[in-house]
């Protein structure tokens, strides 16, 4: 436990795992929540710091997408040891960085969950002039040293949690609520990454939970619908619909940890499941032997009342 202890922030709890992985410029604390709450179902819960983040910009951009992606495999491996099952997700960037973990190493992971995924920025927050943003990121001079500075609504739609994040992030520690700014280098990052991600989802096989906000200011819920439509195996997207792109924090951010532990708990034997509620609370046992209703959502119904931007990336 202290290798992991090493890598980020653990939860102990029985021998079925869940590593949850923060977002680009974020920090594990944006997950804490779900952390908590998955724990108090029985997950032993792992949330990994990712190369560059939670110290400064400056030590951000001395790494990339290569070096964000080794710290995931470094802490996959570590935490292997100590679990018997593993699901694997993130926020946004790092739901980018599970989907790529589950195409790499598809043998070491039970499921994945996916909340507000990041392919492009599409949400109605976004400038009118975003999709000149990969163009721009290529140039030489301006590509290096250009910044996109967090502005309101900070991805939270609760007003009271929102202003709490912004103090936060005017106090200037990153450890507590993420960089105030994202660097265009890191961002180009992203981008590759998101490139190599794209071209083999048909290969993920394993069960996939999308979970993102309908009213996303950032990335809309087409990022999560394009997913949804190509992976491989057997998939199940929900829609928030009182929450903006910080899902994890935001006003229903209950509600995603039970969704979560409720799809998980399906995807285990019932040998598994008892290991698991031996270590959960009698409150979390009770919710997860209700009956779990869901019901499908078209593309169409999923996309009615959101922004008509035109996606820029295919």
């Amino acid at each position: 436990m202290k290798e992991l202890k090493s890598l980020g922030t653990l939860w102990p709890g029985s021998r079925i795992g869940i590593m949850l992985i923060h977002g680009l410029t974020g920090t594990p604390t944006e997950l804490s929540v779900m952390a908590r709450d998955l724990n108090g179902y029985g997950f032993t819960v792992f949330c990994p710091l990712l190369a560059g983040h939670c110290v400064s910009e400056a030590e951000l951009l001395k790494t990339n997408w290569q070096d964000w992606y080794d710290s995931v495999k470094t802490a996959l491996n570590a935490f292997s040891k100590h679990v018997d099952v593993i699901f694997s997700g993130g926020i946004s960037a790092g739901a980018v960085l599970s989907l790529k973990l589950a195409q790499d190493f598809p043998e070491q992971l039970r499921g994945l969950v996916l909340y507000s995924t990041t392919l492009w920025w599409d949400g109605w927050a976004t400038p009118k002039l975003s999709f000149i943003l990969p163009f721009v990121l290529r140039l030489p001079y301006i590509g290096k040293r250009w910044r996109f500075k967090e502005a309101w609504p900070y991805g939270i739609k609760n007003e009271r949690l929102r202003e709490r994040v912004r103090l936060k992030m005017q106090n200037g520690d990153p450890s507590e609520a993420g960089f105030s700014g994202m660097p265009g280098f890191s961002l180009r990052e992203l981008w590759r990454l998101v490139d190599l991600v794209k071209e083999k989802l048909p290969q993920i096989k394993i069960p996939v939970l999308l979970i993102h906000a309908r009213d996303d200011e950032l990335t809309s819920i087409r990022n999560a619908i394009y997913i949804k439509n190509r992976v491989g195996g057997t998939k199940r997207l929900i829609a928030m619909e009182n929450s903006y792109h910080m899902i994890t924090i935001d006003q229903e951010r209950h509600q995603v940890s039970r969704q979560t532990a409720c799809y998980f708990f399906g995807q285990l034997s019932r040998q598994e499941q008892d290991l698991l509620t031996a270590c959960a609370s009698l409150k979390m046992i009770e919710t997860l032997s209700q009956p779990y209703e869901y019901k499908e959502l078209s593309d169409q119904e999923l996309l009615a009342g959101i922004s008509k931007r035109r996606n820029w990336i295919k």
